[in-house]
């Protein structure tokens, strides 16, 4: 039996999608506990990760197919945006020591991490400041896709 080619392209970013998805299901429905900053740091890593990945593909894409690469360089704006939230709540939690929003990895109790949120994150900005205005990272990406869906809400909602 031939499997669909789409099952077996990118077997990582499957296995990677799968595991958040299942991450997702297994936090309990009720008496869910607060995010905690171990948390907000792995997601941090995901969205970076990702980020970095649309990254490359815009890049590929925007040449021959400017529509598609004005579409992935929404999407790549957003995630930027995602992780910046990720990040600020990050340092919103209190730390066991003190309620601190400086970013100062060398008091966190388990000690610093290898690679800590702040240092990836101005990572992520280098390349964030090198290809995008700060304009564009402070407003919404506007593409087609989406006029066409704030068109359709305005029109649903009818005035007000």
């Amino acid at each position: 039996m031939n499997s669909h080619p789409a099952l077996e392209a990118h077997p990582y970013l499957r296995a990677a999608t799968a595991g958040i998805r299942h991450h997702a299901r297994s936090l309990p429905a009720r008496g869910r506990p607060a995010a905690d900053r171990v948390h907000l740091d792995v997601v941090h890593a995901h969205l970076t990760g990702l980020h970095q990945l649309v990254d490359q593909i815009v890049e590929a894409t925007r040449p021959p197919h400017p529509a598609a690469g004005r579409h992935l360089a929404a999407a790549h704006t957003r995630l930027w945006q995602a992780a910046t939230e990720i990040h600020a709540a990050f340092h919103l939690l209190p730390t066991a020591s003190t309620d601190s929003s400086e970013c100062r990895p060398e008091k966190f109790p388990e000690g610093p991490p290898v690679l800590t949120i702040c240092q990836r994150h101005l990572a992520s900005g280098h390349t964030v400041r090198r290809k995008t205005t700060p304009t564009d990272l402070n407003s919404p990406p506007r593409t087609t896709a989406c006029v066409r869906a704030m068109s359709i809400t305005c029109r649903n909602e009818g005035p007000r």
